[in-house]
């Protein structure tokens, strides 16, 4: 039978369009097979202007989130990002490198609530400031990858506009401070001609926006498998692990800053000075699991995917005491039709959490897991007041009685968007509902929702100086934040320095 099924996918497999036609190469890398010296680097600057202004105490939730934090969460705000790029162009050559520098001046309004908007250069400033979103070089060398700054981690299986985010690390945080080596994309492994593909990484990154544990870091592993190569169908599977671990506690001082406490945190294993680390696992763990399958054709892709989330130990996806909670997702990818390119659905629950107990009557049911906070990093999965993970777990930037973790990881949302380009406008339009439950200490009462809608624009026009207008439109409707309206124009230009 499977003999029969690979000579149908051979037959399948158009002799005259070579993006369809089946690897019978022992190596497939793509590096080498091409001498691409004539390719040259290019430095470039962009310069962005962009102001924002809304009703109500805070700015729509889908202006802010998922966007680095160069988006201020309050409702009137200006920004200018500056940056300088010099990106990978010999992707056939057995090395590369590109750098990317990203400077951000922002002014806005005080909200009437405990906290001013933190910078990621450490400081806090009550009408504004200067930072940097981006600071950062990477390095390819055949298939190794290195990358060393400030610099966005992500750590979702899927890389699209239109979703609302990974579980474990997402763009809606500042950028962190790291060095990651790996293999960044999927690579052929040697001897499978193509059709097993693997990827990996290990990072070490500085929390510097936590506003609690001070100098504490962040260890990030994952390793992801695909198969199917150009077969019209692929599976992958991948697994990431996360872990805040060291820095300084303002109770309990040194939380464990050596090899030593690297080691635990790697291994997920018990150690350090404290009674619940001894007991557990030195520092604050979180593995997210994910599993996508593909379909594609010529014009074409569909990927249906799942994530889960898990604070207890590794067990595989499907199975354990979380099985109800992850993010359910499909998405449409058409490559000749313009006007819709896109088209995605997500559904997300964390409302489970392994049960309602923790322990109960001198038993230990390992439930009321409470996603995003620790009982010692105190301030959760965050930075800067800002969500790691999903947005949706509402970040502390919300809060209003000054507690520095999420009050609401217990949530069941709903997404969908859809992205294209009309005549030269591309647009991206993603609407949301969010039922919010609190988390397992703080119960919502009565539960709040939030239906929000983002419509995103922008177009370059040639006749004024070659610039980008965009214009974003948002919208929420419900009790969680009230009712609101915002509008943020922006206006871009790209300037190419010099050329090598």
């Amino acid at each position: 039978m499977a003999v029969l099924l690979l000579v149908c996918m051979c037959l399948w497999a158009e002799p005259g369009n070579d993006s369809r036609r089946l690897s019978w190469e022992w190596w497939p890398t793509g590096i080498g097979t091409a001498d691409t010296c004539e390719l040259r680097g290019s430095l470039n600057a962009t310069c962005t202007l962009q102001g924002l202004a809304s009703t109500g105490s805070v700015a729509p939730f889908l202006l802010h989130s998922n966007t680095l934090g160069m988006t201020a969460h309050t409702p009137y705000s200006g920004d200018m990002i500056v940056g300088l790029h010099k990106g990978a162009v010999t992707p056939g050559r057995w090395y590369d490198y590109d750098i990317h520098l990203t400077a951000a001046a922002r002014c806005y309004n005080a909200v009437a609530d405990p906290f001013s908007l933190r910078m990621p250069a450490g400081g806090a400033w009550k009408h504004g400031g200067v930072y940097l979103p981006e600071a950062y070089a990477h390095v390819r060398l055949f298939l190794f990858d290195l990358t060393a700054g400030i610099a966005p981690l992500s750590s979702s299986i899927i890389d699209e506009p239109l979703s609302m985010g990974g579980l474990l690390l997402t763009t809606n945080a500042p950028s962190m401070p790291r060095i990651s080596i790996g293999i960044d994309h999927y690579t052929a492994f040697p001897g499978c001609y193509g059709y097993f593909e693997l990827k990996g990484g290990l990072t070490h990154a500085w929390l510097t926006g936590d506003s609690y544990v001070k100098g504490a870091m962040l260890h990030y592993k994952y390793i992801g498998f695909r198969f199917g190569g150009k077969l019209p169908v692929n599976l992958t599977y991948e697994c990431h692990h996360a872990a805040q671990w060291g820095g300084y506690h303002p109770e309990y001082g040194d939380l464990g800053n050596d090899w030593k406490a690297y080691i635990n945190a790697f291994f997920a294993r018990a150690g350090g000075s404290m009674l619940n680390d001894q007991l557990n696992a030195q520092g604050n763990h979180i593995v997210s699991q994910q599993l996508m399958l593909t379909g594609k054709g010529r014009d074409w892709q569909v990927d249906v995917y799942w994530q889960n989330l898990s604070e207890d130990n590794l067990i595989f996806l499907g199975f354990g005491q979380n099985i109800a909670d992850g993010l359910w997702g499909v998405r449409v990818r058409l490559n000749n039709q313009r006007w819709v390119e896109g088209v995605s659905y997500e559904f997300l629950n964390t409302t489970d959490q392994s049960g309602p107990w923790h322990d109960r009557d001198g038993l230990c049911y390992a439930g009321g897991d409470s996603y995003y906070r620790n009982g010692v990093y105190r301030g959760g999965w965050n930075s800067y007041l800002h969500t790691i993970g999903n947005p949706y777990l509402t970040s502390p930037l919300y809060n209003t009685d000054g507690t520095i973790h999420s009050l609401n990881a217990r949530v069941r949302v709903h997404r969908a968007g859809v992205r294209g380009d009309i005549y030269g406008f591309q647009y991206k339009v993603i609407a949301s509902y969010a039922r919010n439950y609190g988390n397992s200490q703080y119960q919502v009462r009565p539960l709040t929702d939030n239906w929000a809608v983002l419509l995103d624009v922008k177009r370059q026009v040639k006749e004024a100086w070659q610039l980008v207008f965009g214009l974003r439109l948002a919208v929420d409707a419900g009790s969680q934040f009230g009712n609101r309206f915002g509008a943020q124009l922006t206006i871009s230009k790209d300037f190419s320095l010099t050329t090598w």
